[in-house]
């Protein structure tokens, strides 16, 4: 148990340094640059009106264009689109993906050409936003504004996530702020050393296209991710960037939903079933194990100390990001063994090939 200490101290200081490097879009911003929103939708009908509203309350961005993609949609979801925003926004209907295609890859290049078309005027920066986000008004401006102050080719400022799994969710920030070196990330140009959330992504046109846009990734569960390592690859450089002032983003309406959210990309993320089991090992020892053994007399002092360092890392990273600091992050042990059993579902679907989203296998 002692043994545990030292890596949980310096595991605990790491999320607190990265805590305070942590970049975070500036509110009021404003820019001249010619900026088009991309919203892909799918069967969306009934959650893009605040989504669709929040865009068309952006400010601080005078030559901002919105192009919403269709994807074949069987709910109305167009309907919705024409009632809400009417002659607003450029409705494009899509067409489905192309062998060797994912949806959500397809959609996004789709986007991101019409966008660049001559029909319009060509945009210096693309902004790709998910149905279930909601952005403030400066929101565009302000992380265009840091994109451009950062020189980075692509932006991930990650929004506030709202809606089921309270105890999962979080994770995500957690682990980025807790295992990743985020100034390193952005110094190195290791495609492997990449992260970034594709709720909201924004990127410069000129490098999304040298990088050869959606195209590389078209194959890939983890788009977001994916694209990252392909900007790093062409020479383009990426950043994280705390959203949560910014942007709201409801995933999930129920845990069945996470679930199944989860099971399309969790085996996607480690690469192999030995990788994730690794994974699940080290962080079950790490933050599982200690709070078990506070009741055994001889260990409890330092077992109390490692879920005290554990529950302290949490938390730092729940102020940081927008999430709950109270009570989530003493049940920190519980997050890992559901995202254990969220890692285990994946790879047994995955096996089985029942992976499935939107209605599309995959």
């Amino acid at each position: 148990m002692i043994l545990l200490l030292l890596p949980l101290l310096l595991l605990t200081l790491h999320t607190a340094v990265n805590a305070l490097l942590l970049r975070r879009p500036r509110r009021s911003a404003s820019t001249e640059e010619r900026v088009a929103v991309l919203l892909p939708l799918r069967n969306e009908a009934d959650r893009v009106t605040p989504c669709l509203e929040s865009l068309l309350a952006q400010r601080g961005v005078p030559n901002l264009t919105i192009h919403v993609l269709d994807d074949d949609s069987t709910d109305g979801t167009a309907a919705v689109v024409r009632a809400v925003a009417g002659d607003r926004v450029v409705l494009h209907r899509g067409a489905g993906p192309q062998p060797g295609w994912l949806g959500k890859p397809h959609a996004c290049h789709q986007l991101s050409v019409l966008a660049s078309s001559a029909s319009f005027s060509e945009p210096d920066v693309l902004v790709f936003v998910d149905a279930d986000v909601v952005l403030e008004p400066d929101a565009v401006a302000g992380a265009v504004e840091m994109l451009r102050r950062t020189g980075v080719t692509l932006l991930s400022p990650y929004p506030r996530i709202t809606g089921a799994g309270r105890l999962v969710q979080p994770l995500l920030q957690w682990s980025w702020l807790t295992f990743l070196p985020l100034r390193l990330m952005e110094r190195s140009p290791r495609p492997s050393l990449a992260a970034a959330g594709g709720q909201w992504l924004v990127v410069d046109r000129a490098g999304y296209q040298q990088a050869g846009g959606h195209e590389p990734v078209r194959d890939d569960i983890l788009e977001d991710i994916g694209l990252a390592r392909a900007i790093k690859r062409s020479g383009g450089r990426i950043a994280l960037a705390d959203g949560s002032a910014l942007a709201t983003c409801r995933m999930y309406d129920s845990f069945h939903d996470l679930a199944d959210g989860y099971a399309k990309s969790l085996w996607r993320s480690f690469g192999s079933a030995s990788g994730a089991a690794t994974v699940v090992v080290l962080l079950s020892l790490l933050y599982v194990v200690p709070p078990l053994l506070i009741a055994y007399p001889p260990l409890t002092p330092y077992a109390a100390a490692a879920y005290l360092l554990a529950v302290t890392g949490r938390t730092i990273s729940a102020v940081a990001t927008g999430g709950r600091p109270f009570p989530d992050p003493f049940l920190h042990p519980v997050s890992v063994v559901l995202f254990a059993y969220l890692t285990a579902r994946s790879f047994h679907k995955r096996s089985r090939n029942t992976l499935s989203w939107r209605g599309r296998p995959l």
